[in-house]
């Protein structure tokens, strides 16, 4: 059923204040049927990695499909469908408790199963890519479900083709995921995982909770609770800048930050240490403010307008090409 005039301040992270002119919840596929193509359409999952700048006057439609289901199994492997409007950290933990690997990097990252294809979402060496199959998508245009390959879906760093070709053309109804059972190959690279596994104590023979637990405890200590403090998680893509340019920025800044990439021609920047070196950590301009812990977050500390936390991320992306000459992209979907 369709409401009208919604005050959608619950369904953002961020805790923004705006209205949207007509809001549709989905829990069941034939809800789709109420979607009409002559008006402005933005789907929202769990309103994690979105940025109200307005009142939105189109439909907002809020995905609430749920179920977990396994599919197929072997000796060594599950297929499971997610629906997309699965808690993702929840997909995690029950993952978890069925000793089943393969999103043990990705715990406490916010938001739903749905938006987890369109942004790629990846932490501490792993993409939602590696354990991806195939997804549902509903087109508006047809009105069908289409199944999608991962290859069709276009995976790159936190991009996908729902963020450019397919971008409001549908919604992803459900994915499906193949994790492995144990022993499982685990993701252990990332250094902050060593030291914080080293912290638990934990051997040789490390479990997919034990990496887990560290990675909800690494991020637990770096990311505000959005039900605390407002906030949509990282607010910046970490840049990626050719080799040359990396190696002239090594040598003026001796602590940079950086990570390699799937190229040899490039590096992947930690935008986080550059903002912090141009001294935003823990910084406010009116109710809009740098996360204290961690620099490539913005938080909202109170009544912050979408106006101005995009004043002070563009303040912020202003400082950081002046000392550094790379520009930081918004990860958030502004709206």
């Amino acid at each position: 059923m369709i409401s009208q005039d919604i005050d959608i301040k619950p369904f953002n992270t961020f805790g923004i204040s705006v209205k949207a002119r007509q809001y549709l919840p989905i829990y069941e596929l034939q809800d789709l049927r109420l979607i009409e193509q002559n008006q402005p359409i933005f789907v929202l999952g769990g309103g994690s990695n979105v940025l109200f700048s307005q009142d939105y006057e189109g439909l907002l439609v809020h995905v609430k499909l749920s179920g977990i289901e396994k599919l197929e199994e072997t000796s060594e492997e599950v297929l499971l469908r997610v629906a997309a409007g699965e808690n993702w950290h929840q997909l995690v933990l029950y993952t978890l408790a069925n000793n089943w690997g393969g999103l043990e990097n990705l715990a406490l990252i916010p938001g739903t199963a749905g938006a987890a294809p369109i942004q790629n979402i990846g932490a501490y060496g792993a993409e939602l890519s590696e354990t991806f199959m195939y997804l549902d998508f509903y087109e508006f245009a047809s009105r069908q479900v289409k199944r999608l390959t991962k290859a069709a879906c276009q995976f790159g760093y936190r991009d996908s083709i729902f963020k450019n070709e397919l971008k409001n053309k549908g919604i992803i109804t459900a994915i499906y995921l193949n994790l492995k059972k144990q022993p499982h190959t685990l993701k252990l690279g990332y250094g902050a995982i060593k030291e914080a596994l080293e912290k638990q104590g934990s051997t040789d023979k490390t479990t997919i909770q034990q990496v887990a637990k560290a990675v909800i405890s690494i991020r637990q200590s770096k990311l505000p609770d959005p039900q605390k403090i407002g906030n949509c998680g990282s607010f910046f893509k970490n840049p990626e800048v050719p080799v040359q340019q990396y190696d002239t920025l090594k040598k003026q800044f001796p602590n940079l930050a950086a990570f390699s990439t799937s190229s040899p021609m490039s590096m992947k920047l930690a935008a986080g240490w550059l903002i912090e070196q141009c001294g935003w950590k823990g910084k406010k301009i009116g109710q809009a403010g740098v996360y204290e812990h961690q620099a490539l977050v913005l938080v909202n500390h109170g009544n912050a307008s979408a106006a101005e936390l995009m004043a002070l991320a563009k303040q912020i992306q202003h400082d950081v090409y002046q000392k550094f000459a790379v520009h930081i992209v918004p990860e958030v979907n502004v709206v």
